[in-house]
């Protein structure tokens, strides 16, 4: 999605616990054009997240959008968790709290210290990411499955508070497994490569970032069925969530 922005033209700060991990990303995406750049913020702490988003406001001079995308998976609680999952009873509550620390809480901190410099500046975006529905209540799949579940409730909520301030608030997903860190590297290679490429995300990001979407918000979008999806839209026929 940083790619795709910045490929857009777009000036992009991404962001994460590592400080060195993060710049190195950065680097990789910018390739030397000066729009993209990463920093240091923990989503899980209030006072990261508030430093992070004013050093990023004093480095850009505002912002247009935050797309809401920390997370940690099932891997973090359960190695291997694609070819044997365990019951939620064998979580941890430590590694539970992290997961939902991280992909729920994390979203709203970061929404909750962006959004009044989205009102001073009249309106913006949010995009928050997040997975099938099946997986959300797939068997094995506590603390991952509730937290995403719960970032989607978030997000509507987020997107009824809003509204009346123009600031639109969707949600985005890929639509099934997707080639990331978050899969075990144990998965066998004929599966991996039935996954999704995580630049399915380019087209629908780009879009709901764009002048086009002005106005679009409590949106669930698929990027696997984005093309259709849009299609659909376009010819005003009814969709459902």
């Amino acid at each position: 999605m940083a790619q795709a922005l910045a490929d857009g033209g777009a000036r992009v700060v991404i962001t994460g616990r590592d400080a060195d991990r993060t710049a190195e990303a950065a680097e990789s995406i910018d390739a030397g054009r000066g729009r993209v750049r990463g920093i240091a913020m923990d989503v899980r702490d209030e006072r990261s997240v508030a430093d992070g988003v004013r050093q990023v406001l004093d480095d850009l001079g505002g912002l247009d959008v935050l797309v809401n995308n920390a997370g940690i998976g099932m891997r973090t609680v359960n190695p291997g968790f694609f070819t044997e999952p365990r019951g939620f009873w064998e979580v941890t509550p430590a590694g539970f709290r992290d997961v939902i620390d991280t992909n729920l809480t994390g979203y709203f901190l970061v929404a909750r210290e962006v959004v009044p410099a989205f009102f001073a500046a009249g309106g913006g975006r949010i995009v928050n990411v997040s997975l099938n529905q099946e997986t959300m209540v797939r068997k094995g799949f506590a603390p991952y499955g509730p937290s995403r579940a719960g970032s989607e409730a978030l997000s509507r909520v987020m997107a009824a508070d809003l509204r009346e301030h123009s600031v639109w608030v969707n949600v985005l997903l890929p639509g099934g497994a997707t080639r990331t860190g978050m899969i075990p590297d144990d998965v066998p290679e004929e599966l991996r490569e039935q996954m999704l490429d995580a630049s399915v995300m380019a087209a629908p990001i780009r879009w709901l970032c764009s002048p086009a979407a002005d106005g679009v918000t409590d949106e669930r979008v698929v990027a696997r069925d984005f093309t259709e999806w849009l299609s659909a839209r376009e010819a005003g026929t009814p969709r459902k969530r």
